[in-house]
């Protein structure tokens, strides 16, 4: 079998790897959505305190900590009280949002 010489044909793979890279992001669901549908806005909103501390005001809080990620994703997997008064976060499982989705969530809500 020959392999094709025309010079436009080899860069087809990575064309193609790029546009299904596109297609996975664009099928991706906002992290905003995620949020509301695992149930987060049950207690937290973008800016006011509800239940739970706003997405703002926990963005203010870890924005210079660099392991506020991690930090803030065991704490939503264990729940929890104390860092923000004595109301217990219910710990959230990976049923109902999964460790990648939860990384964009927490990443979104550290941007607020």
């Amino acid at each position: 079998m020959r392999h094709s010489t025309n010079p436009a044909l080899k860069w087809l793979p990575g064309i193609l790897l790029a546009a299904l890279s596109a297609a996975g992001t664009a099928n991706a669901a906002a992290p905003d959505v995620i949020a509301t549908k695992a149930g987060c806005i049950a207690c937290h909103t973008p800016k006011k305190k509800l239940v739970g501390p706003s997405y703002h005001d926990i963005a203010v809080k870890y924005h210079a900590d660099a392991k506020a990620p991690a930090a803030l994703a065991a704490k939503v997997r264990s729940g929890g009280a104390g860092n923000w008064g004595k109301v217990k976060m219910l710990p959230i499982d990976s049923k109902k949002i999964t460790d990648a989705d939860l990384a964009a969530v927490v990443a979104w809500i550290l941007k607020q």
